[in-house]
């Protein structure tokens, strides 16, 4: 079982929700997040005002699955997300010990699905 955390561009969510039903994956968690990387912000000027915005808007996704769901989960992320331009995002894959469904007190990969 892997914990696959992505930060995204919040105009490819949809591309990347796409291509992750294309490959029967329909469960994940979406949340907005602020962060900065290689793009390190940008100037913005509003009323005669210079302010640096450093911390960019992002989409994280945090979606659990089972080992022979990993890869395609990651192919289907770039796939939608990627642009080819600085910012496209992040994907981290981390091991899980435990998954627990709380309705029916399943454990592991079944409570997974």
């Amino acid at each position: 079982m892997k914990l696959i955390i992505a930060y995204i561009k919040p105009e490819r969510l949809n591309p990347v929700k796409q291509e992750l039903y294309k490959r029967n994956i329909f469960k994940m968690s979406v949340s907005n997040a602020l962060g900065c990387g290689q793009q390190k912000g940008y100037v913005e000027a509003y009323r005669g005002a210079i302010s640096e915005v450093n911390l960019l808007k992002k989409v994280r996704l945090a979606i659990a699955v089972n080992d022979e769901f990993v890869q395609p989960t990651v192919d289907g992320i770039i796939a939608g997300a990627r642009t080819g331009h600085i910012g496209d995002g992040k994907i981290f894959v981390l091991p899980m010990d435990q998954c627990i469904r709380i309705r029916t007190g399943e454990t592991g990969s079944e409570a997974i699905g």
